[in-house]
């Protein structure tokens, strides 16, 4: 990172112990961000599949949101059920605009008195305005002395009950207030790797305390952005600003699952009569997931075409899947050569190189379903 770079970027909490564990610091949606560890990306990826890694994700915003029918207004914005949302259960959902485009995805918890919101770094101020904008009479909190943290891989219950005996009890997209190691946190049980895991919300003075408490633990290795990118990329993940965005509907993007059954009938949010007849209608393009032959990886913007080099789509993520052995990637195509195993070709270089359509997930995801 350059000393301008470095002198610009907000810091998390975590800043100082990033740096004395001999992290690589970059830029990321305006803060310095560890990409990786001495040991490596490869290494940090295949430990978070196999024990599990301590992830700062302190940049994401987290909002809270009070006042009476907080759910029904926070509907007019996302076409999830959060009226129907359990206390301490989690829902995916997405901010989408009167295009059907995503303006965010994000996380929502109904946290008893009040709805939790974790949205994207990159979005946050954004998402805030326009929380701030869409409910105007409730009360929407940005929570800026706020720590997040991420313990995520097989080996991560076993190692928080070490420290809060509860977490075990937890159940998938479920959240719930919980002391570790003597700290007040809010914990859920979910994450962006395909794997087991939790994300920790903390006061941001506590942070470095629980963040080495956990590290202390044998199974346990910081983990930085570029493991966190291909563990998330191996689960068929989307990452927002490359996979989805404003010019992206949930129908394309494969995630019709995220509009709500309800929500289906009743419609009431945003882009609703695109997003629906999409749904009844089928979409022009889909987000497929492909496997390039040989070792050359497709990045983000590659040219995708079929097999007589006529141009069908875009590669939107692509990288090393260490698990899978091999490049992976994820884009749109038109929908009529988005059949699994189709043949396509990635223009890498100037040159076609053969490809094929591919099922997402790359690998199984491990949440925990009791």
């Amino acid at each position: 990172m350059s000393d301008d770079q470095a002198s610009s970027a907000k810091r998390t909490p975590l800043y100082d112990l990033h740096v004395e564990l001999g992290a690589k610091m970059v830029p990321f949606a305006g803060y310095a961000m560890p990409v990786q560890y001495p040991t490596g990306i490869l290494t940090e990826h295949l430990h978070t599949r196999e024990k599990a890694g301590l992830f700062d994700v302190s940049h994401m915003g987290q909002v809270r949101i009070r006042g009476a029918n907080a759910a029904t207004a926070l509907e007019t914005l996302v076409p999830g059920d959060v009226v129907g949302l359990a206390a301490g259960a989690i829902r995916y959902s997405l901010f989408t605009n009167e295009a059907g485009g995503i303006l965010d995805d994000l996380m929502i918890t109904n946290a008893g008195d009040h709805l939790f919101l974790v949205v994207n770094a990159a979005c946050k101020d954004a998402d805030f305005a326009h929380l701030r904008a869409g409910l105007p009479d409730h009360e929407v909190e940005m929570e800026a002395d706020r720590a997040l943290l991420a313990l995520q891989g097989p080996a991560a219950a076993t190692v928080l009950a070490r420290h809060a005996p509860d977490c075990q009890a937890l159940g998938f997209m479920h959240a719930a207030p919980m002391r570790i190691a003597g700290i007040d946190c809010h914990v859920s049980r979910s994450g962006y790797t395909g794997e087991d895991g939790y994300e920790i919300s903390l006061a941001e003075t506590h942070a470095e305390a629980l963040a080495r408490a956990l590290l202390g633990e044998p199974e346990v290795a910081p983990i930085g952005l570029g493991a966190r990118d291909s563990l998330r990329l191996e689960a068929g993940l989307c990452l927002y600003g490359h996979d989805i965005d404003t010019t992206t509907t949930p129908i394309e993007a494969g995630l019709a699952w995220a509009v709500s059954k309800r929500r289906r009938v009743e419609g009431g949010f945003p882009g609703a009569e695109i997003i629906l007849r999409q749904l009844a209608e089928g979409t022009a393009r889909k987000r497929v997931g492909l496997r390039p032959e040989g070792r050359a990886p497709a990045r983000e913007h590659t040219e995708i075409t079929d097999p007589d080099g006529r141009p069908i789509g875009t590669v939107t993520s692509g990288g090393f899947g260490p698990t899978v052995g091999g490049p992976i990637a994820m884009g749109y195509v038109a929908s009529e050569n988005a059949r699994k195993d189709g043949v396509v070709a990635l223009v890498v270089r100037g040159k076609p190189r053969p490809a094929r359509i591919a099922g997402l997930p790359f690998v199984p995801t491990r949440y925990h379903k009791p």
